[in-house]
């Protein structure tokens, strides 16, 4: 393009659209008519403009922020980067040239960790072929499906969360002849649960089995007239079935997840084949490594042993393989997966993506035209925040681990689907469900720690001294009232009642108390296996018979009476991997 061609907007390449904001590090999309704006090859350099103390900054100007407009206000505008190219040089107010004072450059490398940061958020969308760059122009591009209370109606920033990632099996556009069932209706053919922790330090991505067998409970989902039909549930069935047969949502996906895992997605997103094949295209392939050569004749991978670099139809043969690894199952096919999208990520991370404004567009359009969300993330707003909440887990924290399955007695010889291990799944499902890493972080300041296992430590009142109300906060109906039972039937805490209903609903069960009832309180936690971060120091209310007594709320996280609700201290030793390692398929 010619400089003179540069201010029409008919002629503005997508590229040149893409400015960096000092204040972030990170590009920002220019839209609108504005004044000329170069080319964003890779990071900018900063410079002082004349007659300013500071740099003015990019987003200071609104997307109609012309020349014109900016002079009609007093500001000083320096001429066009085309004009300074033919060696014109800026008109200066009268003795400023000598105040000028070299601007320091930002070096390369905080540009590229700035972007570094933004790859690694799009690739733990990514993780089920999802996308980054949500953009206002791109928002068309996103498809939503009302699941109903499956999903929540929002996103926190302050909690931690659950997003299950949902890969169909359906056909859609060319090829993708050898792969999946003819004529399928879009089955749950991969499936992983990304947890976010709450500090942001640490994810953990369990990939579901497509052959585990489970029951999926009856799905209420919503109509196209807008009307809600309730499909019955089905026993000992496979859990890609939760999705497609019988008219199933992602919604029932979700609910088959919780009754499978006892966690609660928060929020869906779902793909199909043609994801793998965009968005490995847009970043202009990913690097893989094999043990041994491939020549599998159903999907049509022919590799030797090394290393290689893969896009488009081979990158989609390659996670579809599954004769080629292992015991030619599902689970080893599950492995090479994650070892293909722990490289999916560091190719997001390299400098020669994330530097790439013209890549980067790519991206956004492939992965905004694969993805299907619920409503509650649906809007361009939501989505950033996901992305910005997630760039912030490093990739050494980033776990891939599987759940942990055992052959299903019932196939008999030849075995074709797996159970859930009873021993050890348990423990992993508990250690995501309360926040536990599978990695080493460092998890809460260890001042926080200290106050919250000093509420524990004391004196304890006897059981029939704890005066306490009991409300339902989130738990299944009932679990007040069961509660009450066990207290006062098993434990001796005659001062109990059962309060009903909270006002708002919530995930953590807490014991709310004043200053002079904290003996209580710590016996009460004894009892119930209650963790010091449960305990809010606060103040009594008055019970039904006019007493100071303790508020007990039992959150979602409540799970029977009796059952205690401290966290375990480490996560159970599985089989895992990291998004940061290198391995190659075998």
């Amino acid at each position: 393009m010619d400089a003179q061609g540069r201010g029409r907007a008919d002629n503005i390449d997508p590229a040149d659209q893409w400015v960096l904001n000092p204040n972030t590090g990170e590009y920002e999309l220019r839209l609108g008519p504005s004044a000329p704006q170069s080319p964003v090859p890779g990071p900018r350099r900063p410079a002082s403009r004349a007659g300013s103390g500071a740099p003015r900054r990019r987003n200071d100007s609104s997307p109609g922020d012309t020349r014109e407009s900016r002079q009609g206000r007093g500001g000083v505008v320096p001429p066009p980067r085309s004009g300074r190219r033919r060696g014109g040089e800026p008109e200066t107010p009268q003795g400023r040239r000598a105040a000028r004072r070299p601007v320091k450059k930002k070096s390369k490398a905080k540009k590229v960790l700035a972007w570094t940061a933004g790859g690694t958020a799009f690739v733990l969308v990514a993780i089920g072929t999802a996308g980054y760059l949500y953009l206002k122009h791109l928002e068309g591009n996103v498809t939503t499906t009302d699941v109903g209370s499956a999903a929540k109606n929002g996103f926190s920033k302050d909690d931690a969360f659950n997003i299950l990632i949902i890969g169909t099996d359906k056909r859609t556009g060319k090829g993708n002849t050898g792969y999946g069932d003819t004529g399928s209706v879009g089955h749950a053919d991969t499936n992983i649960l990304l947890h976010v922790s709450k500090d942001r330090t640490n994810a953990t991505a369990l990939s579901i089995p497509r052959d585990l067998v489970v029951n999926v409970p009856d799905c209420p989902t919503k109509e196209a007239d807008g009307t809600e039909k309730v499909i019955p549930g089905t026993e000992n069935v496979r859990f890609n079935t939760s999705l497609g047969q019988d008219g199933r949502d992602p919604g029932c996906t979700m609910r088959t997840v919780k009754e499978v895992t006892g966690i609660q997605p928060d929020h869906f997103m779902m793909v199909d084949f043609n994801a793998v094949k965009t968005l490995t295209t847009a970043v202009g392939g990913v690097d893989v490594c094999l043990a041994h050569a491939v020549n599998d004749k159903q999907s049509h991978l022919d590799l030797p042993a090394g290393k290689h670099k893969i896009e488009g139809e081979q990158a989609l043969a390659f996670v579809r393989t599954r004769h080629s690894w292992g015991n030619q199952g599902d689970l080893d096919r599950i492995k090479v997966q994650q070892q293909f999208m722990a490289s999916l990520m560091r190719k997001m991370s390299s400098s020669d993506t994330l530097t790439s404004p013209s890549k980067l567009i790519d991206l956004a359009e492939a992965a905004t035209k694969a993805l299907t969300v619920d409503k509650g993330i649906g809007s361009v707003g939501t989505l950033k925040d996901i992305a910005l909440e997630l760039k912030k887990v490093p990739t050494k924290n980033i776990t891939f681990l599987t759940v942990p399955v055992k052959d299903n007695p019932a196939d008999g010889v030849v075995h074709k689907t797996v159970i859930v291990d009873p021993a050890l799944a348990p423990q992993v499902f508990d250690a995501i469900d309360n926040d536990v890493s599978f990695t080493e972080v460092k998890k809460k300041q260890k001042a926080e720690k200290d106050a919250e296992a000093a509420r524990l430590k004391g004196s304890r009142s006897a059981p029939s001294e704890v005066r306490v109300r009991i409300l339902n906060g989130g738990a299944v109906a009932g679990s007040a009232q069961e509660t009450l039972g066990w207290l006062q039937n098993q434990e001796g805490v005659l001062k109990s009642e059962n309060a009903g209903n909270a006002p708002a609903e919530l995930d953590k069960t807490t014991l709310e108390y004043a200053p002079d009832q904290a003996a209580q309180a710590r016996e009460l936690a004894q009892l119930m296996g209650l963790p010091g971060s449960a305990l809010k120091p606060g103040k009594s209310v008055t019970n039904s018979q006019g007493l100071p007594a303790m508020t007990l709320t039992l959150g979602k996280d409540f799970k029977g009476a009796g059952v205690s609700l401290t966290a375990p201290k480490k996560a159970p030793d599985v089989d895992k991997s990291t998004a940061d390692k290198v391995k190659c398929a075998s």
